[in-house]
């Protein structure tokens, strides 16, 4: 793959004479590939230098404070150029134009431009963003020619157990090297909607990625994805937090994602997938948790979702789960889920107290459960979360 590095030259160089302007190409970390040379005759000059570009190219990578201001823009979403205005106080003293670099669907880099009046035309950025994808597809070479763990980390997760997980674990153990004692925390990411899950090295943090089928009791199976995050310490997820929320963003509407517990080396392999699928699982039926969750903070979701797929619903709470009492089914989850508290209820569901009394009485006459007993209280409770999933 030597000559790469060339390829990513050449192909700056193109955008450069395109545009009229020197570009310059990072990854999706924000690390430096390639930038165009400055000539002072070509009318760039030193002006074309501001802090931000100056680090970028000395340094070869930009600071947090910096990457987060031009995420802040929608690029790593984006699939035409994105323009960004000037910020003196960051350090940005001219505006940019950003050419998102994209595979498959995948963010892999950016191509950066300074944004000079009068900039260039529509159909010059389109031709740009041609480019742009021909560079996508060197940096898809170059990921799937380097190491990739994918097929050694979908071997452990789906494992079935005893033998066949420690020789697979074994495998991974020895693929990741040092890496394998570390700390880490598992994501998954529900639906993915892509055949191929992107490489370790466009998921900031990620040790090894891989797809996986989606587990049986799942409605609408699909395909997920997980990913294995490094972590420095069990009190700082945030790695793992922003890993789940770019893969989420890459995945589109309707994905979330969830973040099993912290743990040390591999041996915990199985436990940790089955939290993180529980919380996306969770993510994706209550809103309120996502479209990240962790596991810790799914509540009773964490019983719900080990527990097997029910042939049918409960015979008590099947007609209250039609579409045609979907709001005193509402009304219920909202009561139970205030411990019962009835101001707090009508508060929440933003009704009068006799309203939300009237609705319960009917919750009532059409379960037989009464909402005075404990136990139904808990049958009723738990058949709503249920139902979500």
């Amino acid at each position: 793959m030597a000559h790469v590095k060339g390829d990513y030259q050449d192909l700056v160089d193109e955008i450069s004479a395109l545009l009229g302007a020197p570009a310059t190409l990072e990854n999706r970390d924000f690390g430096l590939i390639a930038f165009g040379a400055h000539d002072s005759d070509s009318g760039f000059g030193e002006l074309t230098l501001d802090p931000v570009r100056t680090r970028s190219i000395l340094t070869r990578k930009s600071t947090p404070a910096v990457r987060a201001w031009f995420e802040g823009f929608g690029i790593t979403r984006a699939t035409r150029p994105v323009r960004i205005p000037a910020a003196p106080d960051a350090g940005v003293l001219r505006g940019r134009i950003c050419l998102p670099v994209r595979h498959r669907g995948i963010a892999l880099g950016y191509v950066w431009l300074l944004d000079d009046e009068p900039g260039p035309t529509e159909d010059k950025l389109a031709a740009a963003m041609e480019v742009a994808a021909r560079i996508g597809g060197l940096l898809a070479d170059e990921v799937q020619a380097g190491a990739d763990l994918s097929r050694e980390f979908r071997a452990v997760l789906t494992a079935e157990g005893g033998r066949q997980r420690d020789t697979a674990t074994a495998a991974l153990a020895v693929a990741l090297g040092p890496d394998a004692e570390g700390l880490h925390a598992l994501v998954c990411v529900a639906p993915w909607p892509f055949d191929d899950a992107p490489s370790a090295r466009t998921v900031p943090g990620a040790a090894a990625v891989c797809t996986l089928p989606a587990e049986p009791a799942v409605r609408g199976g699909g395909q997920w994805l997980a990913a294995l995050v490094r972590l420095r310490s069990a009190d700082a997820p945030a790695p793992a937090m922003t890993a789940a929320q770019r893969l989420c963003g890459d995945a589109g509407s309707g994905a979330a994602a969830g973040v099993a517990t912290a743990r040390r080396g591999l041996a915990d392999l199985a436990p940790a997938h089955r939290e993180a699928a529980a919380a996306a699982r969770a993510a994706r039926a209550d809103p309120r948790l996502g479209p990240v969750a962790t596991w810790a903070a799914i509540g009773p979701y964490r019983t719900l979702t080990a527990l097997p797929a029910p042939a049918e619903q409960d015979p008590a709470v099947r007609a209250l789960l039609t579409p045609a009492h979907a709001e005193l089914a509402r009304t219920a989850e909202a009561f139970l889920d205030c411990a019962g508290q009835a101001g707090r209820a009508a508060a929440t569901l933003g009704i009068h107290r006799q309203t939300l009394y009237y609705r319960l009485s009917r919750v009532e006459h059409l379960t037989g459960l009464d909402l005075d007993r404990g136990e139904d209280r808990l049958l009723l409770h738990m058949a709503l979360k249920a139902a979500r999933l």
